[in-house]
Order: C-alpha cells, then sequence, then structure tokens
C-alpha cells in the first residue's frame, strides 16, 4: 500500500483507512474481538495505518477494541475517532458539537482508547444548533492541549467546511485538513458541492461506504439478487441493480472482485479520495484491500461513469450548458489554469 499526505498537512497516510464500525457486537451485526484482531492484524501487514472509529460506535464497544488491539503500536497508527452522536439519551448535552460535547466525548474517546492523544479527530456530523465558530475555537484548543493533533470534519454542507477553514485561517486556529463523506458509483452526490470544495481546499477525502452498503459487493446484479444481506433486494433501485449489473461486467473482464472494482474506481476519480474499508470477517477485508492493485482502463471508467452517471443540478449544468453563449467559440480554446484541460 502507498501512502498520501493528508490534505494540506504533512501526516502520512494509507491509501485505504480501516473502519471499524463493526468492532463489537453491541449493534447485533458486528464481529467479535478475536475476529476484529484478524483484520487489524491483515490490515497492517497490508501497509495500511489508519483506523478509523467514533465514540458511539458499537456502544463504545469499538474504540475499547481498537484501543486494546494496538496496545504498544499505538505510534504505529494514525489513530482517528468523531465526536457529535450522543452517547446519553437522557443528557441533552451528551450530543451536538458544542465544546461541552467535545470535551466529554474527547476525554471518553482517550481513555477507552488508551492513548493521551487522538492523530485525526473528526466532527462527526454538522449540528446546525451550534455556531461553527464555537466548534472551530473548541477543536483548536484541543490541538494547542495536545490531545488532539489534527482536525476532519464529516457529513456537513461545504459552505458550513468552506466558513470553518476561513475562520481558521483568519483567526489563526486549526483547520480541517479532510472530509469524511459517502462515496460509491451509487452515491455520487458529493461530485456537486462537496468534492469541488474540497478540491479547492486541498482537502483529503475520506470516502465511507465505497460499497454502497453492499449493493456493490458483487452479489447483485439484474440476475442476481441475493436474501439474507445486509441489504434487501426489495430496496434497490434499477439504477442501482444497473450499476451493480455494469460492475460485475467490468470486475469479470479485468479478473478481479467487483468490491475492488467498485472501490478503485473511488479512487480513480480523485486522488485525494481515501475509501474507509470495513468487514465483519477477515476474508472480506482481505479482498477489499486488494483494490490498490487494480487499475482501471479508460474504457472501464468510461462504462462505469455512464452508467453511474448524475445530474449535477444548477447552477453546474446551467453553467456547463451556456459555456458557448457566455465566453464566445474561443473559449472552447482556453485551457483551466488547474489541469491544464479545457
Amino acid at each position: 500500500m502507498r501512502y498520501r499526505l493528508l490534505g494540506p498537512s504533512g501526516l502520512r497516510v494509507s491509501e485505504l483507512l480501516l473502519g471499524t464500525m463493526t468492532f463489537g457486537e453491541g449493534w447485533g451485526w458486528g464481529a467479535a474481538p478475536e475476529e476484529c484482531r484478524r483484520m487489524l492484524e491483515a490490515y497492517a501487514e497490508a501497509g495500511g495505518n489508519v483506523i478509523d472509529t467514533a465514540v458511539n460506535y458499537t456502544d463504545g464497544a469499538s474504540e475499547q477494541i481498537v484501543g486494546q488491539l494496538i496496545g504498544s503500536r499505538r505510534d504505529q497508527f494514525v489513530l482517528s475517532t468523531k465526536y457529535t452522536l450522543s452517547t446519553d439519551p437522557s443528557d441533552p448535552n451528551a450530543s451536538g458539537n458544542h465544546r461541552k460535547n467535545l470535551t466529554r466525548s474527547l476525554e471518553l474517546s482517550l481513555r477507552r482508547l488508551a492513548t493521551d492523544r487522538i492523530d485525526l479527530y473528526w466532527v462527526h456530523i454538522w449540528d446546525p444548533r451550534t455556531p461553527i465558530e464555537e466548534t472551530m475555537r473548541a477543536l483548536d484548543d484541543a490541538v494547542r492541549a495536545g490531545k488532539v493533533l489534527y482536525v476532519g470534519i464529516s457529513d456537513t454542507p461545504a459552505w458550513v467546511v468552506a466558513r470553518a477553514n476561513t475562520l481558521a485561517e483568519w483567526r489563526g486556529w486549526s483547520p480541517v485538513v479532510a472530509l469524511q463523506v459517502p462515496y460509491s458509483l451509487v452515491q455520487r452526490d458529493i461530485e456537486r458541492e462537496l468534492l469541488p470544495m474540497a478540491r479547492a481546499q486541498g482537502l483529503s477525502i475520506a470516502a465511507w461506504s465505497p460499497l454502497a452498503g453492499g449493493v456493490l459487493s458483487g452479489k447483485f446484479s439484474r440476475d442476481a439478487k441475493p436474501a439474507g444481506t445486509r441489504v434487501s433486494a426489495e430496496t434497490i433501485s434499477k439504477r442501482d441493480l444497473a450499476i451493480a449489473s455494469t460492475l460485475h461486467d467490468v470486475a469479470r473482464e479485468i479478473g478481479v472482485s467487483a468490491a475492488r472494482v467498485a472501490i478503485a474506481w473511488t479512487m480513480a476519480r480523485y486522488p485525494g479520495v481515501h475509501p474507509i474499508v470495513g468487514a465483519r470477517r477477515v476474508e472480506q477485508l482481505v479482498d477489499n484491500l486488494g483494490a490498490v492493485d487494480v487499475e482501471l482502463g479508460a474504457e472501464a471508467l468510461e462504462r462505469l461513469d455512464k452508467a453511474s452517471a448524475i445530474s449535477l443540478g444548477f447552477p453546474y449544468d446551467f453553467i456547463r450548458d451556456t459555456a458557448s453563449f457566455v465566453y464566445g467559440p474561443v473559449g472552447e480554446r482556453v485551457d483551466d489554469r488547474m489541469t491544464g484541460a479545457g
């Protein structure tokens, strides 16, 4: 596995991140500690160095298991966790992005993970009730205290992230260096606002659910709708089945699993994307890790892109469709400043 710099920082992170929402059996579908150990070892042996968890995953068991498994190897990994979601349904201040919940959640995560710092601390989801100024200042205080090294943000509108980093730049606070969002052949919504914003700000993207909850695992196609999976065949749209079928065809022609092709596609779309791979069994994880060796040719990418294409909507479609009117015929001969392409 190769490594990339995390956003505008100097932190080296592996191409694939290990997601641990399946670590622990508290939610009824996760993995037992011994299987978690096998998955972490397989990931580390492949060269992976980022472990992603959250304060509420499997009711706290995920963080505890991760802390126990990494033990004395703590410094070999980039430890990543999140706060925002409720850890006490009876307490209105045990959720949200305000300073009190950040402080409470951070201390809880540090104890569970048996560490004195979090390498990458994520805001788990946008909390409209908390001013982004408060969140960014509280995160900066945690960085200055040495309890957090880098800051990320997840599941948040592009304008909020842009405002957060503008405030950080103006006031000398620690900026957001990475964005965590869903991205897959089935769900390409981030291409409208979030991906362009991340590219403009140089942010890395941690892509969760690159297999769309199992739709792109290779089990589904137009002719195959298996039962007994996390995803019900009845809930999958015709569009999703068509995408899965095209994915199945491309994977068969290349000679690798559909899951590997689906994960490789997310990385081929934008070099700053780091898919989060998670599994309930080590065999699934090992197959997913093989995505780093998959090279998708131009023809395969075109077929996958076409099968999964979305409308960018207004104003992007409007800007594209009026380009010749706005810039005139000569506009087609102007190269883009960043890419060199028209």
